[in-house]
């Protein structure tokens, strides 16, 4: 598992440099690269990896979910 949670936090790393400066990941309006790495990124706690240190992603994170049409998953 720790290799596993090094991955992750390399992902998570590389997202944020991403995003900084930037509302979303390509060409400036929300696009199905933000709704593909939403889908994962927005979970990352259940892999028991922490968002804090992330600003970047985390109001990215706001902004996708505050898109209209988007739908909650409820577990």
């Amino acid at each position: 598992m720790p290799e596993k949670t090094k991955g992750g936090y390399a992902a998570l790393d590389a997202l944020e440099r991403g995003l900084e400066g930037r509302d979303f990941l390509i060409g400036g309006c929300y696009s199905i690269a933000d709704t593909s790495l939403y889908a994962y990124t927005h979970v990352a706690h259940e892999g028991d990896l922490d968002l804090e240190p992330y600003p970047a992603i985390r109001a990215w994170l706001e902004r996708v979910a505050s898109q209209k049409g988007h739908v909650t998953i409820d577990a």
